[in-house]
């Protein structure tokens, strides 16, 4: 991320790291459930953006907080961060868990998100198509599945793991377990997606072996309105595999 500039911040007691890069409006990117595929992707969009990249608790270079337990808590967090920060209203893409947790956010406080992008979403209760139980996949399996070819995850993953890169990779497991492996799905959550209002942009990889592509629809039910795009020979990391996808969030948010 050599255009990012690395900031940390304390919020509520908890160390938070928050990269950022670009001019223009505000967009805040949620990543998901780990962070090993990086954030070099988002030099796309600082042409015409300020970028703001934040790791959240649990997750990178932020620090813990072993009392948050439910998407609600980093809503929280996050309305605590963007007021630290300044920002009333920005537009807002998440990815995965990430889009879970975006949804959720733009869903109770739309009034501050101007337009919301969801890369392969997490949160949706779908028996049809149904997300994988990341949790019961051995560690060494998951890279495997998140992209459709593994050549473009490769250079982002060391030859030889060291023990610091398998213990970030165990602190973010650990944290996604707390956070799922009660309530892996939270009904709630759907009963009140109808709230999102903003423009709404959906973009998923028709290869996704984590979260199927055919959960798109089912978002159409709960965001009738939303511009939804899949992208073939693509994965879970989708924006990953194809970069136009990556492009169509900038002529979206623009």
């Amino acid at each position: 991320m050599s255009k990012f500039e690395r900031q940390t911040l304390t919020v509520d007691g908890v160390k938070t790291v928050v990269h950022t890069a670009g001019h223009g409006e505000p967009l805040v990117f949620f990543h998901g459930a780990g962070t090993v595929d990086g954030f070099d992707f988002a030099e796309r969009w600082t042409d015409r953006f300020r970028v703001i990249v934040p790791y959240h608790p649990g997750f990178g270079e932020s620090g813990d907080d072993p009392t948050f337990t439910t998407m609600h808590d980093y809503v929280m967090h996050y309305l605590e961060l963007f007021d630290m920060l300044k920002l009333d209203r920005f537009n807002l893409v998440g990815l995965s868990m990430g889009g879970y947790l975006a949804a959720k956010f733009a869903s109770e406080h739309g009034h501050r998100v101007k337009k919301l992008t969801l890369i392969a979403p997490a949160g949706l209760i779908d028996p049809k198509n149904p997300m994988l139980d990341i949790l019961a996949v051995p560690g060494e399996a998951v890279p495997g599945l998140l992209v459709s070819n593994f050549d473009v995850l490769k250079p982002k993953l060391p030859e030889k793991p060291d023990l610091d890169f398998m213990g970030e990779r165990y602190r973010e497991a650990t944290t996604v377990a707390r956070l799922f492996w009660e309530h892996p799905g939270d009904p709630k959550f759907m009963r009140y997606l109808h709230r999102i209002k903003v423009p709404t942009q959906i973009i998923w990889g028709e290869e996704d072996k984590i979260i199927p592509a055919g959960q798109a629809e089912t978002w159409r039910k709960f965001i009738p309105n939303a511009d939804i795009q899949v992208y073939k020979g693509a994965g879970h990391l989708v924006h990953l595999e194809r970069p136009e996808a990556v492009d169509a969030v900038a002529r979206f948010m623009s």
